[in-house]
């Protein structure tokens, strides 16, 4: 006898004893009338169709029938491989690669369903429980990527691969959507921006994934977020609340979504390319998938985002964020770093490291991780060199800084003389005299301007205006010694001495000398 599920036995007798023929039995659930002749003698037998009596319970049909035999299925296509499979199955093989082994050392020819099909029956998987949690209007989003395949690039006439992201709504169900080519931190942050954008409001929470453009350190004790989506976080004025590592379930309404692109929209679908695809894909967003019926609220989304949602969101800020571009580069050895074809001063202890370099609107900055280097102006044009002399070695930092015209400059501070003697080291040629100028200029800081003066005076006055004499005339004193007459601080002859010859020899000598002259 064919035997039958309870609640078809329960209603098989429940007609015959309101009197409905075998055949109108047959009519209405389809079972032969072979099988309801054998029930209507079991339940004959039973007492069952006595209508003076009550109905019999279910319980005491189970008693009376036994329990139900499980049915005869046809045997597994695996079957034959039973030792191979446990064998990796406790290798711990995951079950993917068991359907390749068998394919490609044994020969199956089955498929990957009906190899997953035996491995449960072998190995059954206890179904673990969960929580849905529900949020209040305006309190949570949920933020994802998605692969979308290539699709063709405008610019370039090629196809790419692409990606698309969505940002959800938990309370109503209404989400933003774009194709990507990229999931770098400049995409991320625009599309957080449009997405907000577009719903007219920020949320309270976003419930991200642990993407790198978001999250530096991913743990669920200490979690270290990426400096500009901080910022960002901070600007927009929401919290971020990054999932546990491989838990994509704490973020399920934004992946059942991702699985509901790509089924009900993607799935057969070509497009022109990138631009094309959003144009089609808000189209989808706000006509289709926006009024069905949900699944789970059994309202359209986009009407309870209109009429309730919406206006729970806090407002947009005055000002959006202006991030344009997020960058890793290394620093070379001359100690900068190139953006967008522009050089950018970085401290010389990071020489051959990678920082991030973030470009805002007007300006640069460069970061090690959380830590902010220093933060340059956004140069105006390609080759452009941004410099902070704070990065140069000590001497390097002054050859750099005091340029000729700076040089001429700082030696007018100083006085006349100073000027006149780096004017003349300056206009020499061929040889430049510019590290010369640069060590006189820095015995000012030893022994101030107005001795450095007085010992450029005494260097011209004897026409030798270079840094090693007038380094050893501050180093003897002399420039404090008053020069004796004004014609010796005029230029002198090459023949003449500036110190008379009585000086040096006595008066017999001389005159010794004078008569030898005559003679």
């Amino acid at each position: 006898m064919e035997r039958l599920n309870l609640n078809t036995v329960c209603d098989i007798i429940y007609r015959l004893r309101q009197g409905q023929t075998q055949r109108a039995i047959e009519r209405d659930l389809g079972h032969s009338r072979h099988t309801l002749r054998r029930y209507q003698a079991l339940a004959e037998a039973k007492g069952y169709l006595d209508t003076s009596r009550p109905l019999p319970a279910p319980e005491e049909i189970v008693q009376e029938l036994g329990v139900l035999p499980p049915p005869q299925g046809v045997e597994s296509t695996v079957e034959p491989y039973r030792d191979i499979v446990n064998k990796l199955l406790k290798d711990e093989v995951e079950m993917a690669t068991i359907y390749r082994r068998l394919v490609a050392n044994h020969g199956y020819r089955g498929s990957y369903t009906s190899v997953k099909r035996f491995v449960r029956r072998i190995k059954p998987v206890k179904p673990v429980g969960c929580i849905r949690i529900e949020t209040a209007p305006g309190r949570e989003v949920q933020v994802d990527f998605g692969s979308a395949g290539r699709l063709r690039d405008p610019r370039t006439g090629k196809l790419r691969q692409a990606y698309f992201f969505l940002m959800k709504l938990s309370w109503s169900r209404h989400f933003y959507g774009e194709f990507v080519f990229d999931q770098k931190m400049a995409t991320w942050l625009r599309c957080h921006r449009k997405a907000f954008e577009s719903f007219g409001g920020v949320p309270e929470e976003v419930v991200i994934d642990n993407l790198k453009a978001a999250v530096l350190k991913a743990s669920l004790e200490d979690q270290t977020l990426s400096i500009p989506y901080k910022r960002f976080a901070e600007h927009y004025g929401f919290l971020v609340h990054p999932c546990r590592p491989r838990k994509p379930q704490h973020k399920g309404k934004s992946e059942s979504d991702i699985h509901y692109v790509k089924r009900a929209f993607l799935a057969g679908q070509e497009f022109v390319d990138i631009d094309d695809a959003n144009r089609k894909f808000w189209d989808w967003i706000i006509n289709e998938a926006g009024t069905r019926e949900h699944g789970t609220t059994r309202e359209a989304p986009v009407l309870r985002f209109n009429e309730t949602e919406k206006a729970a969101l806090k407002p947009l800020p005055i000002e959006p964020f202006e991030l344009t571009g997020v960058y890793e580069s290394k620093v070379h050895r001359d100690g900068f770093v190139q953006v967008d074809g522009s050089y950018y001063h970085a401290p010389r202890e990071y020489i051959g490291k990678k920082l991030d370099v973030f470009v805002y609107e007007r300006v640069v900055q460069l970061y090690d991780l959380v830590t902010l280097l220093v933060t340059h102006e956004r140069a105006t044009k390609k080759g452009q060199r941004m410099t902070r002399e704070e990065f140069y070695p000590e001497r390097a930092s002054e050859y750099v800084r005091r340029t000729r015209k700076q040089c001429r400059y700082l030696a007018a501070l100083v006085g006349p003389r100073c000027a006149q003697v780096v004017e003349i080291l300056l206009s020499e040629r061929p040889l430049d005299r510019l590290r010369s100028v640069h060590g006189i200029l820095r015995l000012q800081e030893k022994y101030g301007a107005g001795r450095l003066e007085s010992a450029c005076s005494r260097a011209m006055h004897y026409d030798d205006p270079c840094y090693p004499r007038i380094k050893r005339i501050l180093a003897s004193g002399l420039d404090q010694i008053e020069l004796e007459s004004e014609k010796q601080q005029g230029k002198l002859e090459f023949y003449e001495h500036s110190r008379k010859t009585e000086e040096f020899f006595p008066k017999v000598v001389l005159e010794t000398v004078g008569r030898m002259e005559q003679c």
